[in-house]
């Protein structure tokens, strides 16, 4: 399971570090110092759980949790005892008061990698329920905290891979599917969806305009999003158009 460890204190972070290195199947991928690096880190690092610190200075964890929805499951660690009742609104999977005991520690972390696993199986029976369908179907699934969202292609315009995940904006933020790009092709190709580069999927009935920029083309959809177009996707993206080749 991937972790990010988010503490204001830095000799924190090293102990929660020094504990989890005894924790099974636990690896550390980075670490913050407070909530707007934490955002930064889970953009680009993409960790599976979070273990956060509550009073920090600027964004402290607690309003981190309660402004984005989005985040991967959370621990909160804290030397206060008040903020219990908040953190479990915010669907905390855990609340540890320091100085965290390993024990303590090795539960939290058990209970997060349950949770995720029921998650990602509830997931999995959503997607083959899809799958399973005789029409091919416009529904796309996310998990995120715990929860499993389901959207409707048809509202989007643009998905596009990142590392080893499919992402899309819907209901103006960003979301992330474990779908591959591939397999939404297939799927999607019957409501109007064009795959226009390796990492681009979009809809082409969304396409504004087709530029071309330094010898390469990429298309401007409706919402102001712009994909690459590849060299091979070409003729086919003009052919969708209605252009001439």
């Amino acid at each position: 399971m991937k972790i990010l460890v988010v503490d204001d204190e830095e000799p924190a972070r090293r102990r929660l570090i020094r504990l989890l290195r005894d924790v099974p199947g636990a690896e550390v991928v980075g670490e913050a110092g407070d909530g707007d690096e934490a955002l930064r880190r889970i953009e680009t690092l993409g960790p599976e759980l979070v273990l956060l610190d509550i009073r920090m200075p600027g964004l402290d964890g607690l309003s981190l949790a309660q402004r984005y929805t989005d985040l991967p499951p959370l621990v909160f660690i804290t030397a206060y005892d008040e903020y219990a009742v908040q953190a479990f609104e915010v669907n905390a999977v855990d609340y540890l008061l320091k100085p965290v005991r390993p024990e303590r520690l090795l539960s939290a972390i058990e209970r997060a990698r349950q949770r995720l696993l029921a998650t990602r199986e509830a997931a999995a029976r959503a997607l083959a329920a899809v799958a399973s369908r005789g029409t091919p179907s416009a529904r796309i699934v996310t998990v995120t905290r715990g929860v499993i969202r389901f959207f409707d292609a048809r509202d989007v315009t643009r998905f596009w891979s990142s590392d080893k995940y499919t992402l899309f904006r819907a209901d103006r933020d960003e979301h992330c599917t474990e779908e591959p790009l591939s397999t939404l092709e297939e799927r999607l190709c019957a409501h109007g969806f064009l795959r226009v580069h390796r990492g681009e999927l979009v809809h082409i009935g969304s396409v504004k305009a087709l530029h071309r920029v330094e010898g390469s083309y990429e298309v401007e959809l409706k919402d102001g999003q712009v994909a690459r177009v590849s060299r091979r996707s070409l003729p086919a993206v003009k052919a969708a158009l209605g252009l001439e080749e």
